[in-house]
Parts: structure tokens; C-alpha cells; sequence
């Protein structure tokens, strides 16, 4: 039996230093510190998760995150810097400048007779609160895949693998720890998390990790939808959104991330739909490769373009214009939408505008088309409609003319706009002089 569905204890696989390829140059020099200082100490002091298996495939992590037997409050009396948080999960951050290196202990086997007195779950199994601490033995088996279950020991430079996760890396699988059921009851989000891993590592899902998630997908519901917007973050700008994307619909997941999205999908318009969705992922992958910027209020005004659009078209029928219909029915779906994920108005308020002004592209004269043209989110809507426009919405004409009109010179816009030059008065009637009074 696979060692991850095993379930217990039992003595690592030591991965000597001459046999694998992590180096010290590699990590962190903040984690280093930390590390060198808990083992001074008298404690274990592991690197462990997903900077372990980065390094093993030849990718720099971005955190480095730390395993010890030290106590929250232990760690935090010997750096100076650090600071205790977390309900759920109670963890020590020490701090470097902009670095944070994340230390937490290792937690008791979740099956302990004594673990219960701070363990809570809801009535369907997922955790409400972890924080009994226990040994590195009972720590791997609460992680949640073999890949991200790998501890690099700094007293020796060794990997300690409980799980086969070093065979899962090489061989680019990832695969729960446990029974997957009972651990995606636990906390729905790793459904998510497993869509994510796959995508962003090029990894395939083990048969019994990919099994249950079509079935236990609607579980998704009881997550705060706090945390699941902090997971489309992950998920859609982390440079893998397009595969997260494919992924999400093959097991089921999106729709119960976005309900009225997958509805519009599978509408008359979905095939237009879905071609913008993937033009949309596909360009903020790019963006994230390139290391430019890249906005959530773009990403979700592509995913909910479909029902703002169509609650925009019935409330035309009511009276109203364009204007007011889109900017309207992207409130309303926006706020149903709250129902699954949370949507901070820095995003929602945005995301009105830009899809408000979709309409005015189509008016190409005078002060109201120059106004657009300075308006805070022209870019914005303007990248929008490009889009639009290559999965056949709008007419390429358009995107062409206020492609050519942003390149023109203040003078040749004007012009364009069909505007006087503000030097040139309008003509106007002549003032009469005032007339005289008769003498007396």
C-alpha cells in the first residue's frame, strides 16, 4: 500500500544530502537564519511544503515555510521580530524587511484521544480550529499531498519523507495524503488546491485524489467566501489561470464558483463566451510572465460578462439606456455573486465602470467621445472591447478607430472628434450697445 493512504506512523525514508539536488544557495538566507537558530537551540528545525518540492524540480520558491517542535510562544521568544497569529491555525511570522518566514509546529495526529480538547469540526468534517501539537511522525500526516510533505532537515541537509513524496515529485504526481473523501471533507478548499498544484506544476492527478471531487464539489458552499476569494486570486493570477480554468470545469468545480457563469456557458452564447474567458486567462498569463501587472477586476468582469450581459439585456426591455442597463446588471450579479465569493467594492466598484462604458465606444463624436478618451477606466474598457471584438461581440471597425485615435496628437484628435481647436470662438450673435436713455 502506498504509504500516503497508509494513514499512520511510522520511521522516514532519509533522503541523504549526496542524493538529492537542494542546495543552500537556493534558500532563503532569512529561512537559513531562522532555521540555524531554532536547531541552536536545542529544536528540530525542518524547511517543509511547497519550497521543498520546489526546489527538488529546479524552481525558486516564493515563501519558505518552516516546520519545528518549538512551541508558537517559544519561537517567538527567540526572534525579536516575530509576531504569534492565527485562530485556526496558531503560527509564528518572524519578519525581514518585506520577507516573512512563516514557523509552525508541529500539530498531533488528528485521530489523538487528546488532540479533541482544541480540535473542532463542523457536522460535515471540516476544521474549525486545529492547534494541539505533536511530533514531526503525527505532523506529516495532517499535510495535505506527498509532494508538500517533504521536510529538509538543516542539522544535516537531508529530506525526511514519511509519505513517498519524493517519488510522487519525480514522477510528477500529486496524490492526498489519507483518504482523499475524508480530507476534502475536512477543508473543501483543498479541491481547489489540487486543481491549482496541477496546473501551476504540470502535474498529473493520482486516479483516487482526482475521484471524489466531482461528487464532493458542492461543498465548496460552506466556505467563507472570504477565503474563496483569496483562492480565485491564486488560482487566476498566479500564471497558470488558463489551465486552472480547464481544470476547474473538468471537475466541476467552476460552476460552483460561479453559478450563473456556467449557465451562460452552456446558453446560446456560450461558445463566444468561453472564447473570451480563454483570450482573457491567456493574456493575464502572459501578463504574470512578463511580470507586469494584473487586476482581479479584469479577470472578473471577463467571468461574469456573460449573465451581466444578459440581466443588462432584460433590463433594456424595461426602458433606459444601454449605459444604465449594464452598469445595473453588473450590481445585481455582482451582488449574487457575494452569495459564493466575496468581491471587495476596490474591485466590484471598478469593474461597474469599465463594463458601463462598453456602449460608448459606439459614440465617436464630439465632448462625449473625448471624455471617454480621459475617462480612469478607458484602458481598461478598452482592452475589454478588444476582446469583445475578437470573439465576434463587436465590430472590429470600432476597436480600430479608437486604436488609431489614441495614437493621434491632442491636435489630430480634435479633429478626428470633429472639435474646434481651443483657440477658434464660436460664432455668436452681436451684442447690441446698450441704448441710452432719452434726455430730460
Amino acid at each position: 500500500m502506498n504509504t500516503a493512504q497508509a494513514g499512520g506512523r511510522g520511521s522516514p525514508a532519509i533522503i541523504a544530502r549526496p542524493d538529492h539536488t537542494i542546495s543552500r544557495a537556493n534558500i532563503s538566507r532569512n529561512a537559513l537564519k531562522v532555521l540555524y537558530r531554532l536547531n541552536e537551540a536545542g529544536f528540530q528545525a525542518f524547511l517543509v511544503g511547497g519550497s521543498v518540492r520546489d526546489l527538488l524540480l529546479g524552481i525558486l520558491p516564493k515563501d519558505f515555510d518552516i516546520a519545528t517542535n518549538a512551541h508558537p510562544e517559544q519561537v517567538n521568544e527567540l526572534f525579536r521580530n516575530a509576531r504569534l497569529i492565527g485562530r485556526r491555525f496558531r503560527l509564528a511570522h518572524v519578519r525581514f524587511g518585506r520577507e516573512i518566514i512563516e514557523v509552525a509546529t508541529f500539530r498531533a495526529s488528528a485521530d489523538a484521544p487528546e488532540a479533541h480538547h482544541d480540535r473542532s469540526l463542523d457536522d460535515g468534517g471540516r476544521i474549525l480550529r486545529d492547534n494541539v501539537y505533536g511530533e514531526i511522525d503525527e505532523d506529516v500526516w495532517r499535510r495535505d499531498f506527498t509532494a508538500n510533505a517533504l521536510y529538509y532537515n538543516i542539522a544535516d541537509f537531508s529530506i525526511w519523507d514519511y509519505a513517498d513524496g519524493f517519488q510522487d515529485v519525480n514522477d510528477r504526481v500529486l496524490r492526498l495524503i489519507g483518504d482523499p473523501e475524508t480530507r476534502y471533507r475536512e477543508d473543501p478548499v483543498r479541491m481547489l488546491r489540487a486543481v491549482r498544484f496541477a496546473a501551476k506544476l504540470g502535474f498529473s492527478m493520482a486516479p483516487s485524489t482526482a475521484a471524489p471531487i466531482a461528487t464532493l464539489a458542492p461543498l465548496l458552499r460552506e466556505v467563507p467566501p472570504a477565503r474563496l476569494f483569496d483562492e480565485l486570486l491564486k488560482l487566476f493570477q498566479g500564471g497558470h489561470g488558463l489551465r486552472c480554468y480547464e481544470l476547474l470545469r473538468q471537475y466541476g468545480l467552476f460552476g460552483e464558483l460561479f453559478p450563473h457563469t456556467q449557465a451562460s456557458l452552456a446558453g446560446p452564447h456560450g461558445e463566444a463566451l468561453e472564447k473570451l474567458i480563454r483570450l482573457a486567462l491567456e493574456s493575464t498569463d502572459q501578463r504574470v510572465a512578463e511580470d507586469r501587472p494584473v487586476t482581479p477586476t479584469f479577470v472578473l468582469a471577463v467571468l461574469l460578462w456573460g449573465p451581466i450581459r444578459e440581466r443588462a439585456a432584460l433590463l433594456l426591455e424595461e426602458g433606459g439606456s444601454d449605459v444604465d442597463a449594464l452598469a445595473d446588471g453588473a450590481t445585481e450579479v455582482v451582488l449574487e455573486q457575494l452569495e459564493r465569493i466575496s468581491i471587495p467594492r476596490r474591485f466590484s466598484g471598478p469593474l461597474r465602470e469599465m463594463l458601463a462604458l462598453q456602449p460608448r465606444f459606439y459614440q465617436r463624436r464630439g465632448a462625449r467621445a473625448r471624455r471617454l478618451l480621459e475617462h480612469k477606466r478607458f484602458r481598461a474598457a478598452y482592452d475589454f472591447l478588444e476582446l469583445r471584438a475578437e470573439c465576434g461581440e463587436v465590430d472590429p471597425e470600432v476597436v480600430a478607430w479608437w486604436t488609431a485615435l489614441q495614437e493621434m496628437d491632442p491636435e489630430a484628435q480634435r479633429r478626428e472628434l470633429g472639435m474646434r481647436r481651443t483657440s477658434e470662438k464660436a460664432p455668436g450673435r452681436r451684442r447690441r450697445a446698450p441704448r441710452r436713455s432719452a434726455p430730460d
